[in-house]
C-alpha cells in the first residue's frame, strides 16, 4: 500500500500541471451536470415542462367541453331532453320504455 501512495506521490510531483488540469476537468464536468442550472435538471424541467402542456390540453378541452354544455342547458329544449334521459320522466299518457344494454 505504500508503495502505490508513494507512486502516486511521485508522479502527482513530476507532472502537477496535468494533475490540476484534469481534477479542474472532472470538477466542471460534475457542476455542468449536477448544479441548480446543469444537464440533469434541465432534462427533469423540460420533462415536467411537456407533462403540463398535456395536462393543459386536457384542461382545455374539459373547458371547453363544459362551456358547449352550458351554452346548451340554457335552451329549453334540453332542459326536458336531459329530464326524459337521465330521470326518465314522461309527460301524462306517454308511454315509457326504458332499454339496458348488457
Amino acid at each position: 500500500m505504500k508503495k502505490i501512495i508513494r507512486r502516486l506521490w511521485e508522479y502527482i510531483r513530476s507532472e502537477p500541471k496535468k494533475i490540476v488540469l484534469r481534477v479542474a476537468f472532472v470538477l466542471f464536468v460534475i457542476w455542468m451536470l449536477f448544479d441548480d442550472y446543469g444537464i440533469v435538471k434541465r432534462i427533469r424541467m423540460e420533462a415536467e415542462y411537456r407533462r403540463l402542456l398535456e395536462r393543459q390540453k386536457v384542461e382545455q378541452k374539459t373547458i371547453v367541453d363544459n362551456e358547449r354544455r352550458i351554452k346548451y342547458a340554457l335552451e329549453p329544449d334540453s332542459i326536458e331532453k336531459a329530464s326524459r334521459e337521465r330521470y326518465n320522466f314522461r309527460k301524462p299518457g306517454e308511454t315509457l320504455f326504458i332499454i339496458r344494454e348488457k
